[in-house]
């Protein structure tokens, strides 16, 4: 059974951390509209609003949640680009916009880090899968990150 990259393996954060720190602010985007640096913001504010540091609206699900939850989480493929994002986290809406790019990477590490400190308890619910359990939510925050960091070729 193949291992699934989270947050909870120091090994796999630890990547995240390196491509992380690898960026810079003149990082050419593959796909989508952010810049580099918007999208430090935008994964800032997507952990922020899970341990209830930023306010973020539901979504409407295009499919039954049990499916939807296993195809983000478990289904062995990429996430597809472009998905439209909830307007709180989004920068091209209500998202924080950037501010110094170094400054606003070390916003990221941190909260990331909050985010695998916070007590299951106090996790909030993701606009479209609901309710996670902790290895879900460890999963969904690596997947996050991995997935904006290859958008930007890290």
């Amino acid at each position: 059974m193949v291992q699934l990259k989270t947050l909870d393996s120091p090994g796999c954060k630890a990547s995240l951390v390196e491509r992380i720190v690898s960026l810079t602010a003149g990082s050419t985007r593959r796909w989508g509209r952010m810049s580099a640096h918007q999208m430090l913001c935008h994964l800032t504010d997507s952990f922020r609003a899970v341990i209830g540091e930023r306010e973020i609206s539901r979504s409407r699900r295009p499919l039954p949640r049990a499916v939807l939850k296993w195809l983000v989480l478990r289904a062995p493929m990429k996430w597809p680009h472009n998905i439209r994002t909830r307007p709180e986290v989004a920068q091209d809406a209500g998202g924080t916009p950037p501010v110094e790019f170094d400054r606003d990477r070390q916003m990221l590490l941190d909260v990331m880090d909050r985010f695998c400190d916070t007590p299951d308890d106090q996790r909030g619910w993701h606009p479209a899968l609901g309710l996670l359990s902790h290895e879900e939510w460890m999963r969904w925050g690596y997947l996050h990150v991995d997935h904006h960091l290859r958008q930007f070729g890290a």
